[in-house]
């Protein structure tokens, strides 16, 4: 199993299910493929089976058919994994699958013995057990979520007890000029939508599923804000203004909701106003994110420079500059190692004849030609 670096991801603007497609994405394609989850932003409800309450959470089937193009990955092959149907079957060959399984009896998040829900991580056979790579970041009542890599035993995933299991391979991602950031927010939807939350006569039930919606609405547009100041060339993300306003206006929402529902499920009154504020972030939507911001000027390529990193890379590594200067990041390689990197770093500073910047020398950023050329320019 490669090893997947999660340092280029941001977490923090993910939920449980794009997380470790994020992961693979920055893998595969280098940092920031991931914000391409953030290039839409729509307003769509589904109905949950349980209680009839519209969620803004899609279902997996939906996600599994739209999230992997966006990314520039493709689904090789994809089965639903019974208890009776052991693992290995699937990942003997060394390979990373991408897998989704209840929450409940996965034993590294603090989920586990406590919720049922939904959660991918991936998943590859070791000589020592099984490696799992899981980049999910939250705050639970339990503690927190938080990314990592771990070593387990076949018996710490002996209570799974059903899986979707994917196997994807690298596809050529969509460029980001060809996303622009376009809000579809449907006014008919939205207040359907909340309408069913006020109409709600199990009051702790409305607003304890409203703390999950404030929450993914949220993130959703962290990560199109996000999205947004990459199309128009601010890779750092939104920076002070409209935007970050209304993101720290979601925040208000997110902690009322969760406050009101604390307060009603200890048997205490609603508080006023819980779908109301949320009614007019929603709204606000509309005039924050109305305008698709103009696309930054791409920088020229560099040709010599690329093929100067490639050359360095390519004698360092033994592989022909061709193969990187198409793509390939270094670490698909065997020679590749974090001492390598250190060498072609060295060595191109001696080429060049100056020193890069020690800031942007972080190692998970540092996979590919490009972004080498990236940082000595």
């Amino acid at each position: 199993m490669a090893h997947l670096e999660l340092g280029s991801v941001r977490t923090g603007l993910l939920d449980c299910i794009q997380v470790n497609l994020a992961v693979l994405a920055d893998h595969h394609h280098g940092p920031g493929t991931h914000l391409r989850l953030g290039s839409s932003l729509g307003f769509r409800a589904w109905r949950r089976a349980d209680d009839g309450l519209p969620t803004v959470d899609p279902p997996l089937t939906r996600q599994l058919a739209t999230l992997p193009g966006l990314l520039g990955l493709r689904v090789v092959r994809r089965a639903r994994l019974p208890r009776t149907e052991p693992l290995a079957a699937l990942t003997a060959d060394g390979g990373t699958r991408y897998v989704v399984a209840d929450s409940y009896h996965l034993p590294w998040l603090p989920y586990h013995g406590q919720a049922h829900m939904e959660h991918s991580f991936l998943l590859a056979a070791d000589p020592e057990g099984w490696r799992v790579t899981d980049g999910y970041r939250n705050e639970t009542p339990w503690g927190p979520a938080t990314p990592g890599h771990w070593l387990l035993s076949a018996s710490d995933l002996a209570g799974i007890a059903a899986a979707e299991v994917v196997e994807l391979a690298p596809a050529e991602p969509p460029p980001i000029a060809a996303l622009p950031p376009a809000p579809t927010l449907d006014g008919t939807a939205v207040d359907a939508y909340l309408d069913a939350y006020d109409r709600c006569p199990d009051r702790a039930r409305a607003i304890g599923q409203l703390t999950v919606e404030t929450w993914l609405l949220a993130r959703t547009r962290k990560l199109h804000a996000t999205y947004r100041a990459l199309f128009s060339g601010r890779v750092d993300g939104p920076g002070p203004g409209p935007e970050a306003e209304h993101l720290r206006a979601w925040d208000k929402v997110v902690e009322q909701t969760y406050l009101a529902h604390r307060r009603v499920s200890r048997g205490r009154a609603e508080p006023p106003g819980v779908v109301d504020r949320l009614r007019a972030v929603l709204a606000a939507d509309r005039t924050v994110f109305g305008v698709v911001p103009e696309r930054a000027a791409a920088p020229a390529p560099d040709d010599e420079l690329r093929r100067q990193v490639a050359a360095v890379a390519g004698a360092v590594l033994g592989v022909a500059p061709s193969e990187l200067l198409a793509g390939a990041p270094f670490d698909s390689f065997p020679s590749f190692s974090s001492f390598r990197l250190v060498e072609i770093i060295e060595q191109l500073e001696s080429a060049l004849g100056r020193e890069l910047d020690a800031d942007e020398l972080i190692p998970e950023n540092l996979r590919r030609v490009d972004d080498l050329c990236r940082i000595a320019r």
